[in-house]
């Protein structure tokens, strides 16, 4: 443990399903360490979509009161794995953190060892928690496309300003590909180009068509679509035949209603999808480590739109619900 001798830690409660409003901060004992299982005094959070429909009580399985968070950074206080050190920097993405036990939004968090990456680096915590959840899941997805270093290939981006969205942008600039990315914000546009994409698209409905024609006439090789379930047929009637669209997004929700594969898929047209649960834990740690060696390069220029507090998770919530962000919202738990 550090130097820190106190019995409690600060954590955001959610307390039911709802508005921003309920998560509370409160005042709880720190987990005691099990077998299995280890301390992590948490330095930094990634925020995330799935946290905000969880909150809004759209995870059945999810039992509430319970501290969200599905990823976090920060260093091992307590340990049970030999190979896990007190004092090692690791992180952690998915495998129901927040859901089937509590998360990164607190101070302390109890983790299962198979989860925690052993990560060595010199960014800043900031920068650090923007990574695991949102580099990991770009990576897996265009990995997933079939998408290789210096590929030549047109790449589209739906939900282009998505902290996910600006990272595969990123990866895929520094890959050699040409790239347009979608916004329904103009205010965004210069964003997109910054994150590392050559074209910038509204993305209002019935013109983004004719926008994507106008630079790629056959349409796109590929297709990263992270607005999903409302966009996916769309986006399989944008790419040129023959190409690929993945869904790893879910900014309109999970389930494509009324999806006849048959009639709705492009002959030769390949639909693929990736859930950043595929690069959990010893999966995940060498991409991971890759990612920060390229971002402490200079390669891959990650987004951070906004740092919170987390006493202010609840604004942070309505900051994301109320989509303001370009790029990552992190939350920085005060080190005590």
């Amino acid at each position: 443990m550090s130097e820190n001798t106190s019995t409690t830690m600060r954590a955001a409660i959610c307390t039911g399903p709802g508005g921003p409003e309920v998560l509370e901060i409160r005042e709880m004992p720190i987990p005691a360490v099990r077998e299995g299982w280890s301390l992590v005094q948490v330095r930094g959070t990634g925020l995330n979509r799935s946290e905000l429909r969880t909150r809004q009580g759209h995870s059945p399985t999810v039992k509430f009161p319970r501290v969200l968070g599905i990823e976090c950074v920060g260093t091992v206080a307590v340990s049970t794995d030999p190979h896990l050190p007190e004092g090692t920097t690791v992180a952690a993405v998915m495998g129901e953190m927040g859901r089937d036990f509590d998360g990164g939004y607190a101070e302390y968090a109890l983790l299962p060892n198979s989860l925690l990456m052993p990560i060595t680096t010199t960014l800043p915590w900031e920068t650090l928690a923007a990574l695991p959840e949102t580099y990991l899941t770009a990576q897996g997805s265009l990995d997933a496309l079939g998408i290789t270093p210096d590929n030549k290939a047109r790449l589209l981006i739906r939900g282009g300003t998505s902290s996910v969205g600006m990272a595969a942008a990123s990866i895929a600039s520094g890959h050699g590909l040409e790239i347009a990315a979608t916004t329904r914000r103009n205010s965004k546009v210069d964003a997109l180009k910054a994150a590392g994409a050559d074209h910038a698209l509204l993305d209002n409905g019935e013109s983004l068509a004719e926008s994507v024609r106008t630079i790629w006439p056959e349409g796109p090789d590929y297709i990263l679509d992270l607005v999903g379930t409302s966009t996916a047929v769309d986006s399989l009637r944008l790419v040129r035949r023959g190409g690929t669209v993945c869904v790893s997004g879910s900014l309109s929700g999970w389930l494509i209603p009324d999806f006849e594969p048959i009639a709705m898929i492009p002959s030769g047209t390949k639909l693929t999808a990736f859930h950043s649960d595929n690069l959990k834990g010893s999966a995940g740690a060498t991409v991971l480590q890759r990612v920060i060696g390229e971002v402490e390069a200079g390669v891959y220029r990650p987004n951070v739109d906004r740092v919170f507090e987390l006493a202010d998770v609840a604004a942070a919530h309505r900051y994301m619900e109320d989509n303001q962000a370009t790029g990552k919202l992190v939350l920085a738990p005060a080190v005590r």
